[in-house]
């Protein structure tokens, strides 16, 4: 009795200790994943087929036949794993008995693509240790379990390092850290590499709701406050509302004293302002609106004196920056600006009136009237046209033959969601779905199990696959290709930014736009385009909304809708 006392402590002591501020609780959780193949192994690697079996996670005193990997003269052991598909977390190796009873070192890399996995740090392709540790030495115990790593990766390659050691592998298990939260939402259709590329886009923003939402798992494992757009868009149409969206909205308002601009980009405070007014609309809490009050109200009015007298934005301060392809493009830049400015006033102004503050509401529409008369060139860019035609100072189908211009040529991960919204909004919503196919489709056919930072269409020909060691004559793409802050290997293959199209084809394809807050109201307005049937399901606050659509003979739509009571649909 003693001994049970003395190890579970009881009473107030406990429970104070458990509030302290010396405990922050998460909200992920762990899962282990055994190996789906071998793709490589080197040296004396015997019974790895052993390491393919799920364990128990147990060191165990066994004659079972284990994988074994010795090192023998100058030859090194080593293997490369395959987990089947993105994953964030670490790894698990647990030991078996094995001569020498003392600690192996191994060498262990974590790979997003298979090749990135046999890369060396600091090599000509820009692999690095960035944001999380994907190349490092560790000692593991002897008939014992040890715990490493915390990054995005699909591979590991794990080397003997030591000469004369045999090590003994009885289990290497991939540990998944995500939040354990349902699929709500959900679309199908009769076009199974759409219904695949809407699955991989909520999954890419799954992987990256982490403690925080993060832009990448494996670099960038930061709040982008701007990059986060397409994210909250897709986990409102996956997941319906989740604490990671305000918690990171608050966390970069608290780093950024008023008038400084969120991670030092003036349209970065503008996204803000924007995903404050979907999330608001997607989930109507107007208690967490109203603790923004006075932060919106001062950035505001902030953003309505980035004005001059011929009507032009003047946002100096900071990084005049939309995303990478313009950020050469000075005139582009201030076009994309002009637009942003627009957009973000009319949103502040929405918010602003629903808060009662309404000379903070008078001066943003003011501020938008004179921004209308001013019409900049969106100098070719289909970023800058798809931003134009959204605040409305480009005719939309104007802007849909810039962006068609060449299909998909130019278009970006994380821009490309604005270039699809633009298309929508000139009716092209045929144009939109074969730009998903073609260009998100495309990563799929190349291995990917979740959405990239970067990709052009230009690096397919002659390309390996990810999930492949390169064949001879091929090229390896993701160590070859990629520009600005992201070449080589760098370049994260689990971007939350380019979760767009899942987004996009619930509200345009599936058909469902909010039009109250909380989602008290819903036009349901779907366009199949070459589809015969869609069907799936949209979270609100008040529950599930399903809905099924169906092309008839004569090219009609015979929808199906269901909605929790307190919400109006309209069609």
């Amino acid at each position: 009795m003693c001994g049970i006392a003395y190890l579970n402590p009881v009473g107030a002591q406990q429970r104070a200790f458990e509030k302290s501020k010396l405990i922050r609780n998460e909200e992920m959780v762990r899962r282990f994943v055994t190996p789906t193949r071998i793709l490589w192994k080197n040296g004396d690697v015997k019974h790895e087929d052993k390491l393919l079996k799920q364990g128990n996670g147990q060191a165990e005193i066994s004659s079972d036949i284990i994988c074994s990997m010795e090192n023998k003269g100058a030859s090194q052991s080593a293997i490369l794993l395959d987990f089947g598909k993105e994953i964030h977390g670490g790894l698990q190796l647990i030991t078996g008995i094995y001569k020498g009873n003392k600690p192996i070192k191994v060498r262990i890399r974590f790979g997003e693509s298979a090749a990135e996995a046999m890369s060396e740090i600091d090599s000509m392709y820009n692999a690095t240790n960035d944001h999380a540790m994907r190349d490092f030495e560790a000692m593991l115990p002897w008939l014992g379990k040890l715990e490493v790593g915390n990054t995005g990766f699909r591979f590991v390659r794990i080397d003997l390092l030591e000469t004369g050691v045999a090590l003994k592998l009885k289990e290497v298990n991939a540990i998944a850290v995500f939040r354990d939260i349902p699929y709500l939402g959900s679309f199908v259709s009769n076009d199974t590499l759409l219904n695949k590329i809407w699955q991989t886009g909520a999954y890419t923003a799954h992987l990256n709701m982490q403690e925080h939402l993060w832009d990448g798992i494996k670099r960038d494992r930061l709040v982008w406050i701007g990059d986060m757009h397409p994210e909250t868009s897709t986990i409102a149409a996956v997941f319906g509302n989740n604490e990671v969206v305000p918690k990171s909205l608050d966390l970069v308002r608290d780093l950024t004293p008023l008038p400084d601009y969120m991670n030092g980009i003036s349209s970065y405070s503008m996204w803000w302002v924007i995903i404050q007014k979907d999330w608001y609309m997607q989930n109507g809490n107007l208690e967490y609106l109203k603790k923004q009050k006075q932060y919106l109200s001062g950035l505001l009015n902030h953003f309505a004196a980035q004005i001059d007298d011929k009507n032009s934005e003047k946002l100096t301060k900071g990084w005049r920056f939309l995303d990478w392809p313009t950020s050469d493009n000075p005139e582009a830049i201030h076009g994309g600006l002009q637009a942003m400015l627009l957009i973000t006033l009319e949103a502040g102004a929405e918010l602003s009136i629903i808060l009662g503050d309404q000379k903070t509401a008078e001066k943003c529409l003011a501020t938008v009237k004179r921004l209308k008369t001013n019409v900049p060139d969106s100098r070719g860019s289909k970023q800058v046209a798809s931003l134009l035609s959204l605040s409305g100072l480009l005719p939309p189908k104007e802007a849909d033959k810039i962006i068609s211009a060449g299909g998909v040529k130019d278009f970006s991960t994380f821009y490309g969601f604005y270039m699809l919204k633009a298309k929508a909004k000139a009716g092209n919503y045929k144009g939109g779905i074969d730009n998903i196919r073609e260009f998100w489709g495309a990563m799929l056919n190349l291995g990917a199990t979740s959405f990239w930072e970067d990709f052009n269409m230009d690096w397919i020909p002659n390309a390996g696959r990810i999930d492949e060691l390169v064949p001879k004559g091929k090229i390896d793409l993701h160590a070859k290709y990629g520009s600005y802050s992201y070449k080589g290997y760098r370049n994260s293959l689990a971007h939350g930014w380019a979760s767009g199209p899942t987004a996009w084809l619930t509200e345009n394809v599936l058909g469902v736009k909010i039009m109250a807050p909380g989602c008290r109201i819903i036009k349901i307005e779907p366009h199949l385009g070459d589809l015969k049937f869609v069907e799936g399901s949209f979270p609100t606050p008040l529950g599930i909304v399903k809905i099924k659509h169906t092309k008839i003979v004569n090219g009609t739509i015979k929808s199906d809708i269901s909605a929790p009571k307190g919400i109006k649909i309209i069609k």
